[in-house]
């Protein structure tokens, strides 16, 4: 079998398909081709290739329309986009999605075979370790994944917002990881866990004599983190006043520790999180806008475990093994009843609940094999946690956009109006809880249809 990266072109135009498969096959590829989306699935499943390169005008299902079928069967298999119709914003749009590549037509001929070459050195690279701390089967982690190691090469600021427990830490080590910074150091720091002078003194350093206890120079994690990645926990937490130091250090490059008057320069990498909804936080004041766009130049939003049931078998037998050989050598697996009961739990606390959960009933089982029973019970005691205030809010604002739509039957200025908020307020909540206007309207159809059938079998009855 021939070791030469399999490409499958998808374009509507044989002229097309036939000149990139000359061109490709001569720089020494081996081709597929289909003249739909529709065909291009069939080739897919047929022999998966290592590149899909597609038109993105065709009749039918388009390029952005094969892609997220793509997705659904192979998260990982790298997508790039043809298009004569090609501008800046759908280039954004598509590379946001997890594309890999936009290209226009003409198609340059060096710069085909250097995108292709990048997308199939991405493929390889992201079989290694740079993230392997993140255990996952999930389409929407893979993607993030992808995204992830995209941006890692660059240097710009990454902001990961998700829920407590979600993995926000794991994914800010693999971008360091994946990045050219790797040899150099990974310093955390929880922003919300220290007062306001001490995590100034803490990511700054401080002189001598700075203040009341500062019997020494420290050099603070911004040096700490000198040529690495500088990871800022709980940015949401931050304290306003130093908001603006922060800020500071992020456009200059230079920082001044506290109590001296000499600025030093810094190289590191900003990568940030936060559980809060930031947006909210700048409307209420708490946040400066400019520092959240410094920081959030490009987003990762991490979803809950109840988004990825599909990663809980998988995370629950990773950490059996891992508390094992902690705790209790002896015990070997999990029972498929337990499985079963894990998959059917809320997961309030995403995934470090889930380790919890297993931890403790690695702790407490006398068999090689952990029971449903005992499982049961540890998540007895979970359900007795209080979520905490944010994620209570968020519980509501999903559950509650989601009865003013089906009220409207997806009718989104009625559903604003409802809601005392402006159309664009509205689509933001949308948005952000994942929500499409369009699936209450199918919903309410299928309803009317419904109503409609019984009141026919009344009349005939």
């Amino acid at each position: 079998m021939s070791t030469q990266p399999l490409i499958l072109i998808v374009d509507d135009d044989t002229g097309i398909l036939k000149l990139l498969s000359l061109r490709l096959s001569a720089s020494g590829y081996r081709i597929n081709t289909a003249s739909s989306g529709a065909e291009a699935l069939e080739r897919i499943r047929a022999e998966k290739p290592d590149l899909v390169l597609s038109d993105l005008k065709m009749d039918g299902m388009d390029g952005m329309a094969l892609f997220a079928a793509v997705q659904e069967l192979d998260p990982a298999l790298p997508v790039i986009i043809i298009t004569a119709h090609g501008s800046i914003p759908d280039a954004v749009s598509a590379t946001q999605e997890g594309v890999f590549g936009f290209l226009t037509k003409p198609i340059d001929k060096d710069q085909l075979l250097s995108t292709i070459a990048s997308a199939l050195a991405s493929v390889h690279k992201q079989s290694g370790t740079w993230g392997s701390n993140i255990v996952t089967q999930s389409p929407i982690m893979q993607q993030r994944l992808s995204q992830a190691h995209r941006v890692a090469k660059s240097n710009v600021s990454v902001l990961i917002t998700g829920p407590s427990g979600s993995g926000k830490e794991l994914m800010a080590k693999a971008i360091h990881n994946a990045s050219d910074r790797a040899s150099g150091p990974f310093i955390a720091i929880n922003c919300g866990a220290l007062p306001e002078q001490l995590l100034e003194s803490e990511l700054f350093g401080h002189a001598k004599g700075a203040f009341t206890g500062a019997v020494s120079q420290h050099e603070g994690l911004f040096l700490a983190a000198q040529g690495g990645t500088l990871f800022l926990d709980e940015i949401g937490d931050m304290p306003s006043t130093l908001q603006v130091k922060l800020l500071r250090a992020l456009q200059e490059r230079l920082i001044r520790p506290v109590g001296s008057t000499q600025s030093i320069e810094v190289d590191v990498r900003i990568i940030s999180a936060t559980h809060r909804d930031i947006e909210i936080a700048m409307q209420d004041g708490e946040f400066r806008e400019d520092l959240y766009y410094r920081l959030n130049v490009v987003n990762l939003q991490l979803p809950p475990l109840r988004d990825r049931p599909e990663d809980i078998p998988l995370l629950a037998r990773h950490f059996v093994e891992k508390s094992a050989q902690r705790h209790n050598p002896k015990v070997k697996g999990i029972s498929p009843a337990a499985i079963h009961l894990l998959a059917q739990a809320a997961w309030p606390g995403n995934v470090r609940q889930l380790e919890n959960v297993i931890e403790q009933t690695v702790a407490l089982s006398s068999a090689p094999i952990i029971s449903e029973g005992l499982v049961n019970q540890a998540l007895a005691n979970q359900d007795r946690v209080i979520p905490s205030f944010n994620e209570a809010r968020a519980t509501f604002e999903k559950s509650y956009l989601t009865k003013v739509l089906h009220i409207t039957a997806g009718n989104v200025t009625q559903a604003a109006k409802i809601a005392q908020r402006n159309r664009t307020d509205f689509y933001k909540l949308l948005n952000k809880h994942d929500l499409e206007a369009s699936q209450f309207k199918t919903s309410a159809k299928k309803e009317k249809i419904g109503e409609d059938t019984d009141l026919l079998h009344k009349k005939t009855g």
